[in-house]
């Protein structure tokens, strides 16, 4: 069984940053032994404050990694970390548990929204606090001092005044987002979002993404949604009403108005304009059918987001799985498209049917055809009809002017469709 002993290198009610510890020397307490460098410290998220449970060992090149208890910490500082001999020729490896933070991976570089300067900020460092033998998260860093710290340039830090925002006003938007994804992006607690203007929020909706952005998303009231919605960049709106619930739709659909849902419409994939179009009162669906009639449709219109999206690394072989696993129709991955992960950026096309011809081994940089010929959104029908008969496509993508991919659209609906939303 492994030893313990109460930390003794701080006094009560002390205070150090993060970068005073990461990366230091870790030793056997009484000896010269080295055990490596201190990678980060794990803490378990809690109310008041979140509390450390240990230190992470990790050694690279393949090496197992280190988890040594926090009890079993003798002394740190600056200068090092000294700590009990292991058991064995070294601590077990770290093992993640449920609520559990490391201060690197999870809040070092992330973004988090600044209540009281009301912009979107980065967490350079955290502040830890030792009381009753152990340390608690107190609150993060946002100025460059922290960086100054790790890189050995404290001397500077002078210079510029420390931007704490206590950790009472910072939160994950979920536990569980914080021990799986180190995409995680900080948030103010729900409690304090209505104070932000609908402009910043929309500005930080459009930085996350994914469960984050649903997160954040979710915890803002009807009205407050509806004006941040209407602030939000195209792509934002997009990926947010893909996944409103009916209710929630309703209920802030109900605070645009005409002339916001008819813009928000404008912008949006045909199925999911003709869904929000059918939870509105008759007369108020009449009154926005008729307005998005009186403009020409453009290929926003008539696009989809039935398509499969592929690494450009990947193998035929995963690529055929990926097209099993998708559940797609044969007509919705007529060609899939190659894009960088968690990227939209267009970079190549593959028609299925080479799949059919070419090795398992084979990737899809090596088949892709690059560039693409794309719609942009602002296309008119015109122009996409000439598009297909050029090119005679089966399946168009539809492109930002980033070349970001925004759906496809598929010659039978650009065909039969008779208008823009009528």
């Amino acid at each position: 069984m492994t030893k313990t002993a109460t930390p003794a290198s701080l006094e009560p009610n002390h205070s150090l940053y993060f970068s005073c510890l990461f990366n230091k020397p870790v030793r056997v307490t009484g000896s010269r032994r080295k055990l490596g460098r201190a990678s980060d410290l794990v803490f378990a998220l809690q109310e008041p404050l979140p509390k450390v449970v240990g230190l992470f060992i990790d050694h690279g090149w393949g090496k197992p990694t280190e988890f040594i208890p926090w009890p079993c910490v003798k002394a740190f500082g600056p200068k090092g970390i000294e700590v009990l001999a292991p058991e064995g020729e070294q601590y077990p490896p770290f093992q993640d548990q449920p609520g559990w933070i490391l201060l690197d991976k999870h809040l070092m570089g992330r973004t988090i929204l600044d209540i009281d300067d009301r912009q979107i900020e980065v967490v350079n460092d955290v502040l830890l606090h030792a009381a009753d033998g152990t340390l608690l998260l107190t609150a993060v860093d946002a100025s460059f001092n922290g960086w100054l710290r790790k890189w050995g340039l404290s001397f500077l830090q002078s210079l510029i005044k420390d931007d704490l925002i206590p950790w009472k006003w910072v939160q994950p938007l979920s536990v569980e987002d914080a021990i799986s994804t180190d995409r995680l992006q900080l948030s103010v607690t729900k409690a304090q979002l209505h104070d932000i203007p609908k402009e910043d929020l929309a500005d930080a909706l459009e930085e996350l993404s994914g469960q984050e952005q649903e997160a954040l998303f979710s915890a803002l009231e009807p009205e407050k949604a509806a004006e941040t919605l209407t602030e939000a960049e195209p792509r934002a709106q997009r990926q947010i009403i893909a996944h409103l619930r009916k209710e929630r739709a309703q209920n802030i659909l109900a605070s645009l108005s005409t002339p916001q849902l008819v813009d928000l419409l404008t912008v949006l994939p045909h199925e999911d304009s003709e869904e929000l179009l059918e939870l509105l009162p008759a007369e108020r669906g009449q009154r926005v059918k008729a307005l998005l009639s009186e403009r020409e449709a453009t290929a926003r219109d008539f696009m989809s987001q039935a398509f499969l999206t592929v690494n450009p690394a990947d193998t035929v072989e995963r690529v055929r799985a990926r097209i099993r696993e998708s559940g797609l129709d044969f007509d919705e991955i007529s060609y899939l498209y190659a894009v960088n992960p968690g990227e939209r950026a267009l970079l190549g096309v593959v028609d299925a049917r080479q799949l059919l011809v070419e090795g398992d081994a084979a990737t899809v940089q090596q088949i892709m055809a690059s560039p693409v010929v794309a719609a942009e959104s602002d296309d008119i029908r015109e122009d996409i009809a000439t598009l297909f008969g050029k090119y005679h496509f089966r399946m168009v993508p539809v492109v930002d002017t980033e070349d970001q991919i925004l759906g496809v659209i598929k010659y039978g609906d650009l065909m039969t469709s008779t208008g823009p939303r009528s």
